[in-house]
C-alpha cells in the first residue's frame, strides 16, 4: 500500500466513509453536505485527490462525535463529489450525487479516516407488470404532491415525469419527502423494488392527505377571518392540523396546574366559580393569542393571593416591650401607645384595628416603628411607597382591557407579603397628589375605612378582597398635604425629633455599631469618644432625625477603614481634635450671640417639615417717608404679621419712649435670611415686634433669647403650633431662654424633661412681657 504526501492508494473495493448525522442520500439524487469532523475531512480530501467515489451513510446516534463501526448503519450510498468549497473555519461544503447503494462487508483500520470494504448493491433489471403499475401510481401521486406544495421548481416535476426506471423514481421521490430519518434509512435498505415503491406510496399518500386537509382548513378559516386577523390564521391552521392528526397537546399541563392552584387557594365559593369559568375560557383559547397571556396572568394573580386567613399567633406583650426597647431609644409616649394597641389586639383579635399614622421629620424612625410592630405581632411586614403616586389606578388597579394591566399597590403588597393579616406600611402618605387620572387619596378612603375595606374591590381583580385583617400604618412628614377625610380615618402619633442627649444615646447604642459593620470593621477597630459624638451632633448636624448624623459617623468609619486596610493591627480612636482632619471644619456654629449684638435683630423659632429651626429677623431704618420694605421671600401671612408688628410699635410708641415723628422720616426695612428660602406662617409676629422695638429704642435683644408667637393689634400674644419642635430647635442652637405664648404652656408636656430643665421658659401674655424679657439696656 503506497502512501503519498496527500492521499492513500486504496483498492477498488475499499472506499472512504463519511458518517452523516441526520441526512440520508439516495442514488441518482443531488444533495449538499457540510463536513467538519477531522476523519470526515480526511475522507473527503482523499476522494478529491484521487477523484474516486465516497461512501455516505447514516450514523445511528446523532449525538456521537466520533462514531465507531457499531454506531453506523451498514447500508449507504456511494456518491461522487460534484462541487466543493472550503470556508474560513476549514468546513467543507460539497455537493454529492448518489450513484448506487452499497453494503459494508468489513471495516478497514490504519487510515486517518473511516474506510471499509464494500459490495455494491445493483438494482434488478427485470421489471414486472406490478412494478410498472406501482411506478405509474407513484408518478401520479408525486405530481399531485408537487401541486399541493408551493415553491417547488418546475424542473423537478419534469425530471420525475421523464424518469422511467421504477427504482430511480422511488429514490428521487423518497428524497423529496419530509419524513423521519429512520424512515428514509429504511427505504434505502429496501432492496425489493415493489416493497420500496409501496412504502414510498404510503408515506406520500399520508403527506398528500395532510396537505389537502391543510388547504381545506385554510379555505374554511379564510372565509371566517377578517384581514386584521391574518396572523392569527396561521396559528389556527396549525392547531386545526394538529387536532385532526391527534398530535396537539392544548397546554394540558398548564391548565392542570392552574386548576390545582385554584383548588388550593381557598377562595370564597362565588369567586372560585367565576375563576373556573375564566379557566374554561382559557382552555378554549390558542396559546399564541394575545388575550391568552392576559387571562393567564390574571389567573396567576388570583391563585397567588392569600385568600385564606392564617392562624393568629398569640401576642406576647413583655416580648413586644423588649422588641420596642431594643429597636428604639426614647419615644416613650409612642411606645406606650403601640403597647396599648397590641394589648387591644391580644384581647380582641377579631376587632377592627385603628389606623396609626406616624408624623414627623425624616430620620426619626417612623418606618422602623412599623417593622417593630410587625415583629411584635409575628406577622409579615410589607412597605408600600406612595411618594409621587398621582393616578387612582395605582391604588385601585387597572382594568383588564389592555395589555400590561396590573393590580393596585395594595393588592401587590398583599401578594408580596403572602398573608392577609400582614402589617402594611403606607409610606409618605402626604406625598400623594391628584391629577387628570384621578385622586389616589379618594381611593384610600375605602382602603382605610374599617367599615368598607372588608369588601375592597380592585379594578384588575374585579372581585371583592377582604382587607379588614390588614394592620395599616401610615407615615407622613406633614399633615397639611393629607386630605381631611383621609386624616379623619387615622390616629395621628407625632414623632417630633430627638434631643441632643437622645441622639447621643442612639448613636452609642445603634448607629456606631451599624456603621462599623457596614464598613467591615470589628468592635475594637474604631471607637468614638462621647466628646467627639457631642461635637458631631452639635457642630456637624442640625436636624430633627438621625440620618445626617449616621452619614457623618459613616465618614469617620470609612476613614478608619482606610487606615486599618493598610495596617490591620491598627486601632483608631476618634476624639474631638480628630474630627476636623476627618470631616473638615464644623458646618454649624452657635451664631446667636454675634447676630443679635446690634439693635434691630431678634431670634425667632420656626417650624419646618424636617423639624424646628431658628431664624433671625433683622430690621433697620433709613431716611425716607415711612415705607415698610420686606425681603426674604415672605409669604402673605408673614407680610401681614410684619405690618401688624409695625402698627403695634407705632401704637405703643409713647410707652416705649419712641418719638412719634420718627416714623414719618424713615423707611423701615425688615429682612429674614436666608433670602432664597420661602417662608410663611403665623408664628413670627412676636419676633418681628421685638426686632422693631429693639431698632427704635436702640436696645439690643439678649443673645440668649428666642421667641415665637403671634400678636394682635391690642398687644396680646396669641398661641401657635409646633411648640415641641421649636423648643428642641432652640436647645440645639444653644438658646438659654425661650419666650412662648402663655396659652402654649400646656404643649410643654410633650417636651422631654431634660430639655425643659435646660431652658428657661418665659410665658407671654402681652407684647409688654416680650419687651421686658427680651430687650437689654442701651
Amino acid at each position: 500500500m503506497e502512501q503519498t504526501a496527500t492521499a492513500f492508494e486504496l483498492p477498488n473495493d475499499i472506499v472512504p466513509l463519511v458518517p452523516m448525522r441526520n441526512v440520508v442520500l439516495f442514488p441518482h439524487v443531488l444533495m449538499p453536505i457540510a463536513v467538519g469532523r477531522p476523519k470526515s475531512v480526511a475522507a473527503l480530501e482523499q476522494v478529491l485527490h484521487r477523484d474516486s467515489p465516497i461512501g455516505i451513510l447514516l450514523q445511528r446516534d446523532a449525538t456521537i462525535d466520533d462514531p465507531g463501526r457499531d454506531a453506523l448503519c451498514t447500508v449507504g450510498t456511494l456518491a461522487k463529489i460534484v462541487r466543493h468549497v472550503t470556508d474560513a473555519d476549514k468546513l467543507y461544503h460539497a455537493v454529492c450525487q448518489g450513484i448506487v447503494r452499497f453494503r459494508i462487508e468489513e471495516f478497514i483500520e490504519g487510515y486517518p479516516f473511516l474506510a471499509a470494504r464494500i459490495s455494491r448493491i445493483e438494482e434488478a433489471t427485470q421489471i414486472t407488470t406490478q412494478t410498472e403499475a406501482l411506478a405509474v401510481q407513484l408518478r401520479e401521486r408525486a405530481s399531485e404532491f408537487m401541486s399541493l406544495v408551493p415553491g417547488l421548481p418546475a424542473e423537478l416535476g419534469h425530471a420525475l415525469q421523464s424518469t422511467r426506471a421504477p427504482a430511480q423514481l422511488a429514490d428521487i421521490t423518497a428524497s423529496l419527502l419530509d419524513a423521519e430519518v429512520s424512515e428514509k434509512q429504511m427505504l434505502l435498505e429496501m432492496l425489493d423494488i415493489d416493497a420500496r415503491l409501496q412504502k414510498v406510496l404510503q408515506i406520500l399518500s399520508h403527506r398528500i392527505e395532510v396537505l389537502r386537509l391543510s388547504k381545506e382548513i385554510s379555505e374554511r378559516t379564510k372565509e371566517q377571518m377578517e384581514d386584521r386577523e391574518r396572523k392569527f390564521l396561521l396559528r389556527e391552521q396549525m392547531k386545526a392540523i394538529q387536532k385532526e392528526l391527534g398530535e396537539g397537546e392544548d397546554n394540558e399541563q398548564d391548565i392542570r396546574q392552574l386548576s390545582e392552584a385554584i383548588t388550593e387557594a381557598g377562595m370564597p365559593a362565588e369567586i372560585e366559580t367565576g375563576v373556573r369559568k375564566e379557566l374554561q375560557r382559557l382552555q378554549r383559547m390558542s396559546s399564541a393569542s394575545g388575550e391568552y397571556s392576559m387571562l393567564h396572568t390574571y389567573l396567576e394573580w388570583m391563585t397567588d393571593l392569600p385568600w385564606q386567613l392564617p392562624e393568629d399567633v398569640p401576642i406576647d406583650l413583655p416580648a413586644a416591650r423588649q422588641i420596642l426597647e431594643a429597636d428604639h431609644f426614647g419615644l416613650e409616649r409612642v411606645k406606650q401607645r403601640i403597647i396599648e394597641f397590641l394589648a387591644v389586639q391580644k384581647l380582641k383579635p377579631q376587632g377592627r384595628a385603628p389606623i396609626l399614622c406616624f408624623v414627623g421629620p425624616p430620620g426619626v424612625g417612623k418606618t422602623s416603628l412599623g417593622q417593630s410592630i410587625a415583629r411584635a405581632l409575628q406577622r409579615a411586614f410589607v412597605r408600600v411607597s406612595l411618594g409621587g403616586v398621582h393616578d387612582e389606578a395605582e391604588m385601585r388597579g387597572h382594568r383588564r382591557t389592555y395589555i400590561g394591566a396590573m393590580p393596585g399597590n395594595i393588592i401587590q403588597g398583599i401578594r408580596k407579603a403572602g398573608a392577609r393579616n400582614c402589617v402594611m406600611m403606607l409610606d409618605e402618605i402626604d406625598k400623594l397628589s391628584a391629577s387628570l387620572h384621578g385622586d389616589p387619596s379618594a381611593a384610600l378612603l375605602e382602603i382605610l375605612d374599617p367599615e368598607q375595606n372588608a369588601t375592597f374591590r380592585d379594578n384588575y381583580l374585579g372581585v371583592p378582597f377582604d382587607l379588614s385583617r390588614v394592620i395599616f400604618i401610615a407615615t407622613a412628614n406633614v399633615l397639611d398635604h393629607v386630605s381631611p377625610p383621609v386624616r379623619d380615618r387615622m390616629e395621628i402619633i407625632d414623632l417630633p425629633g430627638y434631643t441632643q442627649e437622645e441622639k447621643l444615646q442612639i448613636a452609642q447604642r445603634y448607629l456606631i455599631q451599624r456603621q462599623r459593620e457596614a464598613n467591615g470593621l470589628q468592635a475594637g477597630h474604631c471607637t468614638l469618644t462621647i466628646e467627639a459624638l457631642n461635637k458631631l451632633i452639635g457642630e456637624y448636624t442640625r436636624e430633627a432625625g438621625l440620618r445626617q448624623l449616621e452619614r457623618e459617623i459613616g465618614r469617620v468609619m470609612r476613614h478608619a477603614a482606610l487606615r486599618i486596610a493598610d495596617n490591620p493591627q491598627l486601632q483608631v480612636h476618634a476624639d474631638v481634635d480628630d474630627l476636623e482632619a476627618i470631616l473638615g471644619p464644623a458646618k454649624y456654629e452657635h451664631e446667636v450671640a454675634s447676630r443679635t449684638s446690634l439693635p434691630g435683630v431678634a431670634t425667632g423659632l420656626a417650624w419646618t417639615p424636617v423639624g424646628g429651626d431658628i431664624l433671625f429677623i433683622e430690621a433697620t431704618k433709613v431716611n425716607g417717608k415711612g415705607k415698610l420694605i420686606l425681603t426674604g421671600q415672605l409669604g402673605d401671612v408673614m407680610k401681614e404679621s410684619a405690618q401688624a408688628a409695625l402698627t403695634l410699635v407705632k401704637a405703643l410708641a409713647s410707652t416705649l419712649s419712641i418719638p412719634a415723628s420718627i416714623f414719618e422720616v424713615v423707611d423701615i426695612h425688615l429682612h429674614i435670611p436666608a433670602g432664597a428660602i420661602p417662608k410663611d406662617g403665623p408664628s413670627a409676629g412676636v419676633a418681628m415686634f421685638v426686632a422693631l422695638a429693639s431698632l427704635f429704642t436702640d436696645r439690643p435683644v439678649s443673645n440668649e433669647v428666642a421667641m415665637t408667637g403671634e400678636i394682635s393689634l391690642r398687644g396680646l400674644v396669641l398661641p401657635v403650633g409646633g411648640i415641641k419642635e421649636k423648643v428642641l430647635a432652640a436647645q440645639r442652637a444653644g438658646i438659654k431662654r425661650v419666650l412662648l405664648p402663655a396659652r402654649n404652656l400646656k404643649d410643654l408636656h410633650d417636651v422631654p424633661e431634660a430639655v425643659r430643665s435646660a431652658l428657661t421658659i418665659i410665658p407671654l401674655e402681652t407684647v409688654d412681657d416680650a419687651v421686658q424679657a427680651a430687650l437689654t439696656s442701651k
